[in-house]
C-alpha cells in the first residue's frame, strides 16, 4: 500500500456508498410508482460492489462499484379501479418493493458512508500532524 493508501481506500468506500445512497433514494422515491399493467413496473436498483484489484501484490486497495442490478420488472398487480392507469379489471402495476426495506438500506449506506468519511478525516489529520513534526 502506498504512503497515502488509507486515504484512497476510504475515498473508494465513500464513492461506493454514495452510489448506494443514490440508488436507495431512487428506490424510496419510486416505491409508490404506479404503471399500467401493460408496462413494466419500476425496477428496484441494487448496487454491486467488488474489491478493487490488488496493486503490487498488496491487499486492501479499496472497493469499486462493479455495476447496478435491477429488480423484477413484473412488480405486483394491485386492485385499484379508481386509478387512471387501471385496466378493465381495475388492476395496476406497482413495484415489488417494501418501503421499510428501502429505508433500512438507506440508513445502512448512510452510516457506512459516514464511517468512511471519519476514516478519511482521521488519516488526513494524521498525515498533517506528521508533516508538522517534520518541520
Amino acid at each position: 500500500m502506498s504512503l497515502f493508501g488509507s486515504l484512497g481506500v476510504a475515498a473508494s468506500g465513500m464513492h461506493t456508498f454514495k452510489t448506494w445512497i443514490d440508488a436507495s433514494a431512487d428506490n424510496v422515491a419510486n416505491v409508490n410508482t404506479i404503471r399500467p399493467t401493460d408496462e413494466p413496473a419500476f425496477q428496484e436498483r441494487f448496487v454491486v460492489a467488488n474489491a478493487s484489484e490488488y496493486r503490487n501484490g498488496q491487499v486492501g486497495a479499496g472497493v469499486r462499484v462493479a455495476g447496478v442490478a435491477f429488480g423484477d420488472a413484473e412488480g405486483r398487480l394491485v386492485y385499484d379501479p379508481s386509478h387512471p392507469f387501471a385496466d378493465d379489471d381495475g388492476m395496476v402495476r406497482a413495484p415489488d418493493m417494501v418501503l421499510s426495506d428501502q429505508l433500512t438500506n438507506l440508513i445502512i449506506a448512510q452510516r457506512a458512508y459516514q464511517a468512511n468519511v471519519t476514516v478519511f478525516e482521521r488519516a488526513r489529520d494524521t498525515y498533517l500532524r506528521a508533516l508538522e513534526i517534520g518541520r
